[in-house]
């Protein structure tokens, strides 16, 4: 393998290669599957809804390329931030921080739900693909975050 090498082992519920057997050829690779039970887990659950949910705030008439950017981009960002407590318990107190073994965020941190949709949204807008604005984004970001805590008092 090539020094740090990216593994993608994307294959469920058997990845191409078991994440064990990558990390013994190569210890500083940076591996991801698909999986909940093994770092790095690359799944839609992370995007897909939040994405929707930009779109549908903005009445997208489509998801473009520099919408998947900008919700790319938001996941980036976000990795790089440090996790919130609550994100940590959930993984049953594994520190997260951004490094091989965190590159994306876990699909339960709570910040999702507001950085991607809002990025999602201000891109549809900059394209001229959104349908209707959003003028106060400190708003639409609030919106959004009482969303998240409706949805988990349920």
């Amino acid at each position: 393998m090539a020094d740090k090498p990216i593994i993608f082992a994307m294959a469920n519920p058997v990845p191409e290669i078991d994440p064990a057997e990558a990390r013994k050829g190569c210890p500083d690779a940076i591996i991801a599957t698909g999986r909940s039970d093994y770092p790095n887990q690359v799944n839609n659950v992370m995007c897909f809804p939040f994405l929707f949910r930009g779109t549908l705030d903005v009445e997208s008439r489509a998801i473009n390329y520099e919408m998947k950017m900008a919700c790319s981009m938001a996941l980036a960002e976000l990795a790089r931030l440090p996790v919130p407590p609550e994100v940590e318990e959930a993984y049953e107190g594994r520190h997260l921080e951004f490094g091989n073994d965190y590159i994306v965020p876990t699909p339960f941190d709570p910040r999702l739900m507001t950085t991607v949709p809002l990025a999602v949204a201000k891109a549809a807008m900059a394209t001229g693909v959104a349908k209707r604005e959003i003028h106060d984004w400190d708003a639409y970001k609030a919106r959004l975050h009482q969303m998240y805590l409706d949805e988990q008092e349920e």
